[in-house]
């Protein structure tokens, strides 16, 4: 009995924090905007398009995302705010289907096989979506639809902003063969230097070696990389996945031994973690900060309380007093995590419906 493909969606908001700031205050609109503090030891938390046109990025330091932009117009974050607008994006999805694993409150995973909303392609049901969620919340969101969830994730990069793109079942493998292993979802910096480091420097190299090489080279996630070179994700949408732990990293433009601008990532990260904590209400005891160094080398400092950590100002003195115990840096720090922990509180990717493919090709 042949299996059917599932029809998966995965949708992203458009530079959420920063839209929502530029929507409701019609002076930010058009200009460089940042949510973040923009004192000295400031950090940004999100950048608008006009701003990531300069160069500001997340986890930017806010002196010198400044120095990139003059113009950068700082807005402090209201995440009470993003919360309230990401429950009415969901609301959006549920009237599509059952199936939404979130990922964060500005994205998330669809599976639409069922088809709810009896739309004659999975193409037109995100443009449904799409058009929804700007008329919910006069915001725009970005789409990439496919067959399994590797490939739509990297689909909705592929428009951006307010756009979207579909990845068919005989398009699947020649687009991860030509795709950078670096750009891959999940490939980190340190791995994909690896993967550089023995010559895989493309989805066609990575599919030419074996199993049993990845495996070796690898460990476990070598089964992973073999899978995804050939286009094949069997994971489901998991609307009840559990979660053990909320995390969030980012890699240094340039390795930095700056304690003021390591301080300014470890910061952000911690402000990423809080927001998914306030919108799930959930609240861990332990609090890890993660170091990547120049030459690869990964350090870990853990910390657990008796109680909850119960305010974003105790997770981000947590934080910071973590990594300070590795200051002053004897070498550069390329990535910084954080990630708070203990909380009280696949199918076959070889072919597909017709039903998926974009309109103009279901005529």
């Amino acid at each position: 009995m042949t299996q059917s493909i599932r029809k998966i969606i995965h949708v992203d908001m458009d530079a959420f924090y920063a839209s929502v700031e530029q929507r409701d205050n019609p002076e930010l609109r058009g200009r460089p905007v940042a949510v973040g503090h923009g004192a000295q030891r400031g950090v940004v938390a999100a950048a608008s398009y006009e701003a990531r046109q300069f160069g500001v990025r997340s986890a930017l330091p806010s002196t010198r995302a400044l120095r990139l932009c003059p113009e950068l117009v700082f807005v402090p974050p209201r995440f009470e705010v993003y919360r309230a607008v990401s429950q009415q994006v969901h609301a959006v999805f549920a009237e599509f289907t059952d199936l939404i694993e979130p990922l964060a409150l500005d994205e998330a995973y669809l599976d639409v096989t069922a088809n709810r909303a009896g739309l004659p392609t999975a193409w037109i049901t995100a443009k449904a979506i799409r058009a929804c969620i700007l008329d919910e919340t006069g915001l725009t969101a970005s789409a990439g639809v496919s067959y399994n969830k590797f490939l739509a994730k990297l689909a909705s990069g592929q428009r951006k902003p307010n756009g979207q793109f579909a990845i068919m079942p005989d398009e699947g493998e020649a687009f991860v063969a030509a795709l950078p292993v670096a750009k891959f979802h999940g490939v980190g910096p340190a791995t994909a230097a690896k993967m550089h480091g023995l010559g895989i420097h493309t989805g066609a190299d990575l599919k030419a070696w074996s199993l049993a090489q990845l495996h070796a080279s690898f460990g476990k996630v070598g089964g992973w990389y073999y899978a995804v070179a050939r286009g094949q994700d069997d994971r489901p949408v998991n609307p009840n996945r559990e979660r053990k732990s909320s995390g969030s990293e980012t890699t240094f433009d340039h390795d930095s031994t700056d304690p003021t601008r390591i301080e300014a990532g470890v910061i952000a990260m911690a402000d990423d973690v809080w927001g998914w904590c306030e919108k799930t209400r959930q609240r861990g005891r332990t609090v890890t900060v993660k170091i990547k160094w120049s030459d690869f080398q990964q350090s870990t400092r853990s910390q657990s309380f008796s109680r909850a950590i119960d305010s974003r100002a105790k997770l981000h003195d947590v934080s910071l007093g973590l990594v300070r115990s590795v200051f002053p840096p004897v070498r550069g720090v390329r990535l910084v995590g954080v990630t708070l922990s203990n909380f009280s509180g696949g199918g076959d990717p070889t072919h597909l419906a017709p039903s998926l493919l974009p309109e103009a090709n279901a005529l």
